[in-house]
C-alpha cells in the first residue's frame, strides 16, 4: 500500500491526505454504532483530484468509502475495521459555482454544507427548500447520495425532485459532466436518478445543479394538539383542501417524543399543554401575506369545530416559529442523549398510518412491557420515525443488543403487510442491508446487482453497503 499512498500524496499534497494522527472523526458514524479503521483519508479539492484518486484506487484495487458530512444514520459512510478502505472526504469541495437567477437554479460542489446552499439561494432572493435537522453539517453530495427528504417534501419533493443535473466521477476515474440546468431532457436513460440514492456504491457525486423557488411572502407556523392520530390525519386532509400547495410542512410528534425532549433538554420551550399527538404545520404563501393568514386561521378554526384539534397556537413571530421547529428537530438529539435506541425510518400510505401505529404500540407493549415508543415524523408524506427505547431501568446498550432483531421483525413485517418501505429517507447502508435482501422484490434486487456490476466491476465503491 505504500506505493498507493505515495501516489495519493503526490497528487493531493500533505493537506489532501491524512494517514497518521487522529482519524476518529472520519471513522465513526454520527450514532457511534459503527466504528472502523481507515487506510487513510483522501481530501480532494477538485473534481480532477477525485478522478485521479479513483483511477489510483482502480489501479491498486483499493476500496473507497465516499463521505460528506458523516451525519448519516445507517452506517453507509464509515469504513469497516479492516484498515484497508480509503475514506474519500468531499469536505474541501464546498464551492457554490453558480446561482442562475433567470433559470431558478444553483450549482454547488458536493462538500457544500446544506445551510450554505440555502444561504446562497437566499442571497439571490430565492429559496432552496431542502431542510433537515442536520443542515448545519450535512452536505449536498450526501443529501443526494441518500436522496434526503426533510421537512418540506410535502410541497417541494425530496432531493431527487430538486435535482436537475449531476457531475459524477465513476469507479474507474472517468467524469460524467451532467450538470444540466434543463427541466426537460429526454435523451435516453436518466443517469441522474441512477446515482441519486445509490449511497456511494456506483460513483462519487462531485457537484449538482439544483432547483430554486421564489421566496415566500409569508410563512406561518402553528402547533396543534390532537387527541388521536386519526384526528391528525383528518387535519392533514383539511389543510390540503384549504391550503393546497401552500402547505409546506406537516409534522407529528407523540406525547413520549415531547416528554423525552422536556426531560433531556429542559431549556427548550414546550407546547402549551400535553397532548396525545402534537402537529407542527406550516404554510408558505408566495403571493399574499394577508391571504396566508386568512387561510391558516380559517382551517384551524374549522379543525377545532370538527373536533380534529383540541387546541392550537400560531407563532406570533419568526423567533417563536423557529422555537416550534427547534422542538421538533431536537427529538433525535434528545434520543441520542438518552442512549442507544432502535430506529425505524418507515413510509406508508398516510391512510394506513393510524392503524399501523395502533397495532405496533400494542404489539410492543405485549412483547416488552414498559418499552417507550418515540414516534414522530413527516406525516404529510407518510414518513414516520418510529423509534423504540428501553424501559426505565434497563441499560440502552443491553436493550439494543437483546431486542433489536425481534423488534425490527415486528415493525418491518407490519410495514411490509401494508405495502410500505423500511427506509423512507435515511437509506440502507449497513444497518438495513440484510433486511433489504430479505424483503426487496427479487427481480428488483437482481437488476440492482447487475447495475452495480456494470458500473463497478471490481466492487470497490462503498462495498457491502446497500447490497
Amino acid at each position: 500500500m505504500s506505493a498507493f499512498l505515495d501516489a495519493l500524496r503526490e497528487r493531493l499534497g500533505e493537506a489532501g491526505l491524512l494517514v497518521d494522527g487522529d482519524l476518529a472523526a472520519f471513522e465513526a458514524d454520527w450514532r457511534k454504532r459503527y466504528v472502523g479503521r481507515a487506510l487513510a483519508v483522501a481530501r480532494p479539492a477538485s473534481t480532477e483530484d477525485v478522478a485521479a484518486v479513483m483511477k489510483l484506487c482502480h489501479e491498486h484495487r483499493v476500496a473507497v468509502v465516499p463521505q460528506g458530512g458523516n451525519t448519516g444514520l445507517v452506517g453507509a459512510s464509515t469504513p469497516d475495521d479492516s484498515g484497508q478502505q480509503l475514506v474519500l472526504s468531499l469536505s474541501r469541495m464546498k464551492r457554490v459555482r453558480e446561482v442562475d437567477v433567470s433559470n431558478a437554479s444553483l450549482t454547488a460542489e458536493a462538500g457544500c454544507v446544506l445551510a450554505d446552499v440555502q444561504a446562497a439561494a437566499a442571497g439571490a432572493g430565492l429559496l432552496f427548500p431542502l431542510s433537515l435537522a442536520a443542515e448545519g453539517s450535512c452536505t449536498l453530495g450526501g443529501n443526494l447520495a441518500t436522496n434526503a427528504g426533510g421537512t418540506q417534501v410535502l410541497r417541494y419533493g425530496n432531493a431527487r425532485e430538486l435535482c436537475l443535473g449531476l457531475e459524477v466521477v465513476t469507479a474507474t476515474g472517468d467524469v460524467w459532466h451532467g450538470l444540466s440546468g434543463l427541466r426537460k431532457d429526454n435523451t435516453g436513460y436518466d443517469l441522474r436518478d441512477l446515482f441519486i440514492g445509490s449511497e456511494g456504491t456506483l460513483g462519487v457525486i462531485t457537484a449538482a445543479t439544483m432547483k430554486l423557488y421564489p421566496q415566500p411572502k409569508d410563512r406561518l407556523t402553528a402547533l396543534a394538539a390532537c387527541s388521536s392520530l386519526d384526528d391528525a390525519v383528518a387535519l392533514l386532509s383539511l389543510a390540503r383542501a384549504r391550503a393546497g400547495d401552500a402547505l409546506t410542512g406537516f409534522e407529528v410528534m407523540n406525547h413520549s417524543s415531547l416528554a423525552l425532549v422536556a426531560r433531556e433538554l429542559p431549556q427548550l420551550a414546550q407546547p402549551p399543554g400535553p397532548a396525545a399527538w402534537t402537529v407542527l404545520l406550516e404554510l408558505s404563501d408566495a403571493e399574499s401575506a394577508e391571504h396566508a393568514h386568512g387561510v391558516f386561521e380559517g382551517l384551524l378554526e374549522t379543525a377545532v369545530e370538527r373536533g380534529a384539534v383540541q387546541d392550537a397556537v400560531i407563532a406570533q413571530n419568526l423567533a417563536q416559529a423557529r422555537s416550534f421547529w427547534h422542538l421538533r428537530e431536537s427529538i433525535p438529539l434528545a434520543q441520542a442523549q438518552a442512549g442507544l435506541n432502535i430506529k425505524h425510518d418507515i413510509s406508508l400510505p398516510v391512510s394506513g398510518i393510524p392503524g399501523f401505529v395502533a397495532e405496533m404500540d400494542a404489539a410492543l407493549a405485549a412483547y416488552l412491557p414498559g418499552v417507550e415508543v418515540i414516534d414522530f415524523g413527516h406525516l404529510g408524506d407518510g414518513n414516520l420515525h418510529y423509534n423504540v427505547q428501553a424501559p426505565a431501568g434497563i441499560d440502552p446498550k443491553a436493550f439494543l443488543s437483546a431486542h433489536e432483531g425481534a423488534i425490527n421483525t415486528l415493525v418491518y413485517d407490519a410495514v411490509q403487510r401494508r405495502g410500505g418501505s423500511i427506509s423512507a429517507e435515511h437509506g440502507i447502508g449497513r444497518l438495513k442491508r440484510e433486511e433489504l435482501a430479505a424483503r426487496k422484490d427479487p427481480v428488483a434486487l437482481q437488476l440492482m446487482r447487475q447495475i452495480k456490476k456494470a458500473l463497478d466491476s471490481q466492487g470497490l465503491m462503498n462495498p457491502n453497503r446497500l447490497l
